[in-house]
């Protein structure tokens, strides 16, 4: 895992960007937060995140949207999808679609940290 990496958190959800920074700051982290995918893209870190944490549903572009974007613009990110929609169907279909992990909210630090460790070796 390389210390300093930066991680962008995109999540519509103001608790989530709130806290996830705090917990990743303490991993070693450095750390953007954006509430739509939208404000990621027009920001100046697309080129700099080594990982993307993801939500799936937002208003807007979606969490796969996004997703879809970056592989048309060629920019090969690793994404940890997050959801509060625990449905089975979720999970193997966004890995299949290339996410490095889909964590279901509540997710545990252990399990966060764990799909960061994964996809900062995939990058």
């Amino acid at each position: 895992m390389v210390k300093g990496s930066l991680v962008s958190i995109v999540d519509d959800d103001q608790s989530v960007r709130e806290s996830l920074p705090d917990l990743l700051n303490e991993f070693g982290f450095a750390v953007r937060a954006f509430s739509s995918a939208e404000e990621f893209l027009a920001s100046d870190c697309v080129d700099q995140t080594r990982c993307l944490i993801l939500d799936i549903a937002m208003p807007g572009m979606s969490g796969p949207d996004l997703q879809r974007n970056l592989t048309l613009r060629q920019q090969d990110i690793p994404i940890v999808f997050i959801t509060a929609h625990a449905d089975e169907t979720v999970r193997p279909r966004m890995l299949e679609q290339g996410a490095v992990e889909c964590l279901f909210k509540p997710f545990s630090d252990t399990a966060l940290l764990a799909a960061l460790d994964a996809a900062l070796r995939v990058n």
